[in-house]
């Protein structure tokens, strides 16, 4: 579970390597995010000439791995090494990824929550 002032990777080829979670979205006293979940964040670490701009650092990712076990279905547990996020882009009700690469394994679960468009970049998937 991550909360505000999190650190988290970005694992996609957006050129941020390091974001802090400014909020978890989902409601107006929601304090914790799950693997799925949208946040705001901001880009604290990031390759050279990327995010130059300060409106570019305030960005949106979803959450695609954490160190808290995520339960399926099938009663099965998994479990990630490190806390992951991709960033991505909201227009329109859909989730569009900034990257056109993603470095993890993705769940299997994102294409019933309604991110096939994730599944497009050609992850592997759990």
């Amino acid at each position: 579970m991550l909360q505000n002032e999190s650190i988290l990777s970005v694992v996609d080829n957006s050129g941020a390597k390091k974001i802090l979670v400014i909020r978890c979205l989902g409601g107006s006293n929601r304090r914790y995010s799950r693997i799925g979940d949208l946040v705001i964040a901001t880009v604290k670490k990031a390759e050279a000439n990327k995010f130059t701009k300060k409106e570019e650092k305030v960005v949106m990712a979803l959450i695609v791995a954490t160190r808290r076990y995520f339960r399926r279905q099938n009663n099965t547990w998994i479990k990630f090494s490190k806390n992951c996020a991709i960033l991505v882009e909201k227009k329109d009700k859909k989730i569009k990824p900034r990257g056109n690469r993603i470095f993890v394994p993705l769940l299997a679960e994102f294409s019933q929550w309604g991110y096939e468009n994730l599944f497009k970049l050609k992850p592997e998937i759990l």
